[in-house]
């Protein structure tokens, strides 16, 4: 079985909106969500998928809408966090 994170990009004009989920140990979802949080990124859900995985996985979607350049350094920021 893998497991991957999903970002999804529209253009919106010379905007993006962005949408998708990162899939976290739970040791990082409160630093992703504080992340996120301070650069106005909603997390918009908080999840788990399966019953018994170890380690425990949290899948965490989230939304923003903004210009590509900020968004996408957030994320990067992110994902070499969440590894």
């Amino acid at each position: 079985m893998g497991i991957s994170h999903a970002i999804n990009f529209q253009a919106i004009g010379p905007n993006v909106a962005t949408t998708g989920d990162f899939v976290l140990p739970s040791s990082e979802v409160n630093p992703v969500a504080s992340t996120l949080k301070i650069n106005n990124i909603a997390a918009t859900a908080i999840h788990n998928h399966m019953l018994s995985e170890s380690p425990r996985l949290f899948f965490m979607h989230f939304w923003a809408v903004g210009r590509p350049e900020p968004i996408v350094k957030i994320f990067k920021s992110v994902l070499d966090f969440a590894k």
